[in-house]
């Protein structure tokens, strides 16, 4: 298979996107059961937000008057109990799709919030077929757009390529010029595939099989014409 010709790298959230979603659902019955109210706004105030923020942004949405800590100690305690009924389980199509970019010529890197441990334990397994750190913790500096492809990759910003289900990530990524495709969670609460939609992101797939190598060859092209608009731009 011949590689691709702008891009270098395929960073890939580990939860929503490799991992099923067990977020959303939380973080709804979190606010909702306090008698909150759940919309894209509380959404957008607190995926991929820095744990400290988001949690500011939950007591806020559920009426409480609660430090963060208080909050992350309660939410993660409903989110363990959460995970006895629903556990978490890699996404179909995982390998597969690890393989495809590695053919294609791309460095792969998972990320998340969670500490190295949570990858480790879920997709350990897999590790082999990662490269660099392998996993990136972003909790201290959320998304991670830009931390992870230059500091951590030392490449431009229209030489990679994230895969996330959040849509703030894909605004992040359109604003730097970085590719990027979303893969929205299913939950029937959440707003990430309409908030994806009005902030103009161009490649929203429903599966891992949906990426394609057809797909990542028009991203591809995509980015490189972008890079191409940015130099004649600069000169």
């Amino acid at each position: 298979m011949q590689s691709l010709q702008h891009l270098r790298l395929a960073a890939l959230n580990i939860d929503g996107v490799l991992l099923n979603d067990t977020f959303s659902p939380v973080i709804h019955g979190f606010v909702t059961s306090r008698g909150g109210s759940y919309d894209g706004e509380v959404e957008r105030g607190i995926f991929s937000q820095v744990r400290s923020i988001a949690a500011q942004a939950a007591a806020r949405a559920a009426g409480l008057d609660w430090t963060p800590e208080r909050v992350l100690k309660v939410y993660f305690e409903e989110r363990d109990a959460y995970l006895e009924q629903h556990p978490l389980r890699v996404m179909d199509g995982v390998e597969e799709l690890l393989h495809r970019l590695r053919a294609l010529g791309l460095r792969t890197v998972c990320y998340g919030g969670l500490g190295k441990e949570h990858f480790d334990r879920h997709l350990g397994h897999l590790a082999h077929l990662f490269d660099g750190p392998g996993y990136i913790s972003t909790d201290k500096f959320r998304p991670g757009v830009h931390e992870i492809t230059t500091d951590w990759f030392g490449l431009d910003h229209t030489e990679a390529l994230f895969v996330d289900d959040v849509a703030r990530v894909g605004e992040v990524a359109l604003g730097l010029g970085t590719a990027f495709i979303g893969h929205p969670s299913t939950f029937e609460h959440g707003f990430q595939r309409q908030q994806m939609r009005e902030a103009g992101v161009r490649h929203v797939v429903g599966s891992l099989g949906e990426i394609d190598e057809h797909l990542l060859r028009r991203v591809d092209a995509e980015a490189a014409s972008a890079a191409c608009s940015r130099s004649a731009y600069a000169a």
